[in-house]
């Protein structure tokens, strides 16, 4: 474990500018992602939700982050950990089990529970939740502002 303490903090604080971007600099929604290559401790792309920038339904921080990463072999990502700032709904830990990513570190679960249970029993995925304030603090400060732009994100009914 000790061998990711100095890549986690890289790709936390990636993740977390990330979200900064995307809600500060762009007005969107403020979650981010980033995924290092375990092997090489190179972060191979970033990226933050852009629903909102893009009008994209699918456009959340992790796939946007996976489809700045470009294509990659199978072998890459099972090498690999997402950061993500907010755990992972439904869709983003589908893509997650679809390539193979075992290890996730997510910035903060208490906004967002998401789908922690399946990565782990369905994907055999290390999670590692940081509780970090930066994520949490932000993630508050969105919702009462635009809770709306919120619920839809989540699939919630207006």
């Amino acid at each position: 474990m000790s061998d990711f303490v100095e890549q986690d903090k890289i790709g936390m604080d990636a993740a977390f500018e990330q979200a900064f971007i995307s809600y500060k600099k762009e007005n969107g929604i403020p979650i981010g992602a980033c995924l290092i290559n375990n092997l090489t401790h190179e972060v191979i792309g970033v990226g933050h939700n852009e629903r909102i920038q893009k009008n994209s339904p699918t456009l959340h921080g992790e796939t946007s982050c996976l489809e700045n990463c470009g294509r990659l072999k199978a072998s890459v990502y099972k090498n690999c950990t997402l950061y993500t700032t907010l755990s992972p709904c439904i869709m983003c830990t589908g893509t997650v089990l679809l390539y193979g990513i075992k290890r996730i570190v997510v910035g903060e679960d208490k906004t967002f529970e998401g789908e922690i249970e399946l990565l782990e029993k369905r994907g055999g995925c290390e999670v590692i939740v940081t509780n970090d304030q930066r994520c949490i603090d932000i993630m508050d400060e969105f919702i009462k502002e635009k809770p709306e732009v919120w619920n839809e994100d989540i699939g919630e009914e207006d």
